[in-house]
């Protein structure tokens, strides 16, 4: 079977599976894995599909991490930087030290190998936890702390791996010049990324084509990817910065027209590669278990399940305990102040934690030999550990999550983006109606529109007070009808551009009634 036929094959087992999960109402990010899982018991196809890293890190990581940062609220992500830098530095190397010392005393790995594969599996995949979470119904401060944490703590898991096999190949390793590198990885990659999204910004407002717009979009997460890499800092983070950056000034640097086509091009292009990412995942097994050397049933199976268990409880722990620990710190200035959450909420949070495409590229990306023809170290069990981790936390773990809600009892709680919603809709309409109110119309249609557009603007002006249950000298004219609504529009999308800056909306907010916008002004 030659590549376009694998491939053409692969992307109908994607829309298939995909339409699959949305019948039986699974996340398909599940669905896709167990389908690649029983593909690659095919005879004959597994030898013909094989992961190559190189792939993962180039080709699917930077637009997935960029699509989802530009998804992600700035609002909501700064308000909880704290638990998510907690969960996107101190989990993952809790984790890599707890799961370094499972496999040094229940596999017989040296330390140094036990720290690689404690590397490998630490991070949450970002793809994954956006992907099932928002088919649950789950409080929205656990969401955004979720998908905050596994934007960045691939950052801290790479960064982590790397030095690690440094450290197997080279021999040698010093704490304290790992972690002033770790600062310069950190703060190089957030400066490259600020940089790209101030670059990219500038670029497409001076932009006049469709096409070409959507294109620097697209290419955008490489633009700030590969800089990072090239210097020797986090492209991770690069890209997520840039993402965050540039999702601030979309509104004002984009017409309708784009954005309306710009995030259906991006919705094709991540479901595609978000299912790529995961059946091929699933594909791995027979290529792992050929990794894996004849033993007991135990030793094959067994001791990796023990070392999940671990990693599993290592974030149980860590997550239970740093969040109400923080509560009661002697040190003032470190203590978190505000209501204890619920447990119920705390547990949740600690069991979503789902593995990933990072981990596996990561896992087979080791080098195969250390110099002198000297075998890396137990790479094959490191291997064979990380599609265990992986199954048991994307699979297992994933469909466990409803019932898991439903024991624990979750309320969502009150939904306050759509109190944030009614505000802005109430706001950005008295922005219309004063922008009309300024027009003078010089033609009888624009009359008869300025007249049509107020009698529904304060409808739904009336409208919306009742949802909320209360208790400029320019002279401007108008020559055509859609001037008017044009106007119009243009009020409420910088009414709205400003209640998100000053902090009153979420992005998620503003995405959505821009959206709406977008389709009303593209109607004209």
């Amino acid at each position: 079977m030659h590549d376009p036929e694998v491939i053409l094959g692969l992307l109908v087992a994607v829309a298939s599976l995909a339409w699959v999960a949305n019948r039986v109402r699974v996340p398909y990010p599940i669905l896709l894995t167990i389908g690649g899982l029983v593909i690659s018991l095919i005879p004959g196809l597994p030898q013909t599909i094989i992961l190559r890293p190189d792939l993962v890190f180039l080709l699917f990581l930077p637009p997935l991490l960029y699509y989802a940062a530009l998804r992600t609220s700035w609002r909501d992500f700064r308000a909880n930087i704290r638990p998510i830098a907690t969960l996107a530095t101190g989990l993952v190397l809790f984790t890599i030290l707890a799961v370094a010392g499972a496999a040094h005393w229940l596999m017989g790995m040296s330390w140094p190998a036990g720290f690689v594969l404690g590397a490998i599996v630490s991070p949450t995949d970002a793809v994954a936890a956006t992907s099932i979470l928002q088919r649950m119904r789950v409080p929205r401060l656990i969401v955004t702390i979720l998908e905050g944490e596994s934007l960045v703590n691939d950052a801290t898991a790479l960064v982590a791996y790397r030095f690690a096999v440094a450290a197997i190949v080279g021999g040698t390793f010093s704490f304290f010049s790992a972690s002033g590198h770790f600062i310069e990885v950190v703060a190089g990659g957030i400066g490259v990324g600020l940089i790209a999204g101030v670059i990219i910004v500038w670029v497409r407002q001076h932009l006049y084509d469709e096409a070409v717009e959507n294109v620097v979009s697209l290419l955008a997460p490489y633009f700030a990817y590969l800089p990072a890499e090239w210097i020797g800092v986090s492209g991770v983070l690069a890209v997520v910065t840039a993402g965050i950056y540039i999702s601030r000034r979309l509104g004002r640097i984009t017409t309708a027209r784009v954005r309306l086509r710009a995030y259906a091009v991006w919705d094709v292009v991540i479901f595609l590669l978000e299912g790529l990412v995961f059946i091929l995942v699933g594909l791995q097994v027979s290529h792992v278990l050929h990794t894996v050397q004849a033993g007991s049933e135990l030793s094959v199976f067994g001791v990796p399940l023990l070392i999940c268990i671990v990693a599993i409880a290592a974030r149980l722990i860590w997550v239970i305990g740093a969040t109400y620990a923080t509560r009661f710190l002697g040190i003032e200035r470190l203590r978190v102040r505000g209501p204890i959450p619920p447990f119920s909420q705390v547990f949740l949070a600690g069991w979503t934690q789902m593995r990933g495409v990072v981990s596996l590229a990561a896992a087979l990306a080791l080098p195969i030999t250390v110099g002198n023809d000297i075998a890396f170290p137990d790479r094959d069990r490191i291997i064979f550990v990380t599609f265990i981790v992986i199954f048991v936390t994307l699979v297992l773990q994933g469909l466990t999550l409803p019932a898991v809600i439903r024991l624990l009892r979750i309320k969502t709680g009150t939904d306050e983006s759509a109190d944030e919603e009614v505000t802005a809709r109430y706001l950005a309409a008295l922005a219309a109606i004063e922008r009309l109110d300024a027009l003078g119309a010089n033609a009888p249609s624009a009359v008869a529109a300025l007249q049509r557009l107020r009698a529904e603007y304060d409808d739904r002006i009336a409208y919306y007070i009742r949802r909320m249950n209360p208790d400029g000298n320019e002279v401007m004219s108008c020559d055509r009808a859609e001037d008017v609504e044009r106007q119009a529009i243009s009020a409420q999308r910088e009414m709205l551009l400003r209640l998100r800056d000053q902090g009153v909306i979420g992005d998620e907010v503003l995405r959505q009634i821009e959206h709406e916008l977008d389709l009303e002004e593209s109607g004209l």
